[in-house]
């Protein structure tokens, strides 16, 4: 499941919004969320908003968060803490069906969780899939300049490389990825605090197509056994993951396998178009690649934050969070901490020794960060090589409504 927004937290764990989520909830920071991470920073960096919610921004702060237990990833403990009101109970059984997940659980269980798809995405393992990436990304780029000399970067290359990725490796047959694609929009758009009726319907519609799917292919895995993610899963079934378990883990590696790769290619793209000297740095200097996107990952992240409720009692910042409040920790804001990096705000393609916190940290650093990493280096490498004359065609950019998840529904480029 994705992250909680603030007005799913406002909605589910005690009422209306804050000044703060109303502020995140206007056109203004959805073109550009910085200015306000950056007050908060400055003026209220461990900040508590009217119904309890607290926000994190310093560097420090949200490193610390990530790697403090007391701090936990469980929805199920959410939900027992705080009463839920109108709009939760859609959320709830999302959560209930797929929501058993490494991503939703603390040590011990996270570790169990974990361990049985971790082996899938090791460094050695992920940079075996560099020719069969490069080949998907001149594929894509080339039915793309055949049709003409512009095209929708998103649709044409962002969308599609990493979802063919992320569907070979779990083992969706070729002709089944533009379901489990629309199923993955439809469930990771379920943002909004009170959806209406129709909507939830179609969340509801989606949700039951896409777990009937999930246990087909599982049991077919039963049957006939392959060498994809898929089987090797089924097979730790019983020992390792309950049946609940492993559906939670496919749809967790579906759609996280390729949701924040999208935004990667997409607003990194925008970035260098934007910054037309970096994008020239990047081309006459294609050793910069890997720097390009670790420093491409902290301007603009996919993962703008993270959500956390309290065990206990945490003093962070000097302040003292209580038993049960809820935690933003805000990613992107510690990515522009000028404690942390010189000239935050300036993108810089050479930047030294940067420690963003776009993949987390702690015991839920991302597990498929290093495919997300090749992904970005051979997408981005591509564009900024085999189109010399990339640049923007548009005066405005459309981002999707979803603070938690920063990326583009668009991003119109000629060449």
């Amino acid at each position: 499941m994705p992250e909680v927004t603030e007005q799913q937290a406002a909605v589910e764990y005690g009422g209306g919004l804050d000044e703060i989520s109303r502020e995140m909830a206007t056109p203004e920071f959805h073109r550009d969320p910085y200015p306000l991470y950056e007050r908060m920073r400055r003026e209220h960096p461990v900040y508590r908003g009217s119904r309890g919610i607290w926000y994190l921004t310093r560097y420090a702060d949200v490193d610390a968060a990530l790697r403090d237990q007391r701090l936990s990833k469980d929805h199920a403990r959410m939900r027992r803490r705080h009463a839920r009101r109108a709009g939760g109970e859609d959320l709830d059984r999302l959560r209930d069906r797929f929501g058993r997940s490494m991503l939703h659980a603390d040590p011990p269980d996270h570790t169990r969780l974990r361990r049985p798809a971790h082996k899938a995405f090791t460094v050695r393992r992920t940079e075996a899939l560099r020719p069969r990436i490069e080949a998907i990304v001149d594929e894509l780029l080339d039915a793309a300049v055949a049709a003409g000399p512009a095209m929708e970067l998103i649709g044409a290359l962002a969308y599609p490389l990493p979802i063919t990725v992320i569907c070979e490796l779990v083992g969706v047959p070729p002709g089944d990825r533009h379901r489990v694609r629309t199923w993955s929009r439809q469930l990771v758009n379920q943002t909004e605090a009170a959806p209406a009726p129709d909507a939830r319907q179609r969340v509801e519609q989606a949700a039951d197509e896409f777990e009937e799917y999930l246990r087909y292919l599982i049991d077919k895995r039963r049957a006939e056994p392959t060498d994809d993610i898929l089987s090797a899963l089924v097979a730790d079934s019983g020992a390792r993951l309950t049946e609940n378990e492993l559906l939670s883990t496919c749809y967790l590696l579906l759609v996280a396998g390729h949701e924040t790769t999208v935004n990667l290619i997409g607003n990194g793209m925008l970035a260098l178009l934007r910054h037309p000297d970096q994008l020239r740095r990047l081309r006459q200097d294609p050793t910069l690649i890997r720097s390009a996107v670790e420093e491409l990952l902290r301007y603009d992240s996919s993962v703008q934050m993270v959500t956390r409720i309290v065990v206990g009692q945490v003093e962070i910042g000097g302040q003292t969070l209580g038993d049960g409040e809820l935690v933003f920790a805000v990613l992107a804001a510690a990515n522009r901490d000028p404690d942390c990096f010189p000239y935050p705000d300036r993108l810089d393609l050479g930047r030294a020794d940067n420690r963003h916190v776009s993949l987390g940290n702690g015991p839920h650093f991302c597990l498929g960060a290093p495919l997300a990493r090749l992904e970005g280096e051979i997408a981005i490498g591509a564009l900024v090589r085999r189109l010399p004359a990339l640049r923007l065609d548009t005066d405005t950019v459309e981002w999707r409504p979803k603070p938690a998840l920063r990326g583009l529904e668009r991003l119109p480029v000629a060449y």
